[in-house]
């Protein structure tokens, strides 16, 4: 499957996006003011993007709420639909551009769009073409059992199953790894 920049920027986004949502109760919410807001649109360069209120937050909070549904989506016919009523409410409108540096690509938002239609167009299409290509499996909550942090799977074989390899990978098979060495000594 061939991801583009602006899909890969998206794709990013969204999963970053899915992945300030508290957890539970006692996790801090990683969209809690207008600020950290402002600190993700620049980290992930959003582009055409003015002031931004507490009404972008509350409206960011709200498709992230959309998006993490459409990860936990059991089938693409149901992340087809969440996908369709998503991109269809941020008045989506494809037209071409080459800002910043960067040579021609799609931007699915309209111009002058809040932020989350923004989010909601780009990052909606992006996830709709996993699921055009017949890989909406490759959307994927994290397998450690103290995680569920949202990623998309891009191995050549779809066997990712954690977040990061490096975190939640490593510490669950150092922990199989004693408990068999506990259970062969004991």
């Amino acid at each position: 499957m061939l991801i583009t920049h602006d899909t890969r920027c998206s794709l990013d986004a969204v999963v970053d996006l899915v992945n300030t949502a508290p957890e539970d109760d006692t996790a801090a919410d990683g969209l809690a003011d207008v600020a950290a807001l402002q600190d993700f649109v620049r980290n992930h360069d959003i582009s055409d993007v003015g002031m931004l209120s507490e009404f972008d937050l509350s409206a960011v909070r709200k498709i992230r709420g959309r998006f993490a549904g459409i990860f936990a989506a059991p089938d693409p016919r149901i992340a087809a639909g969440m996908i369709n009523e998503l991109v269809a409410a941020a008045g989506t409108t494809p037209r071409l551009t080459d800002h910043d540096g960067y040579d021609w690509h799609v931007h699915y938002f309209a111009p002058g769009a809040s932020v989350a239609d923004h989010l909601a167009a780009d990052c909606g299409m992006a996830l709709a073409f996993f699921v055009v290509a017949g890989e909406q499996e490759r959307l994927r909550r994290c397998e450690a059992p103290d995680c569920r942090r949202a990623f998309v799977d891009l191995s050549r074989n779809r066997s990712r199953r954690y977040c990061d390899s490096r975190t939640c990978g490593n510490r669950l098979h150092v922990a199989a790894y004693r408990a068999r060495r506990k259970e062969a000594a004991g």
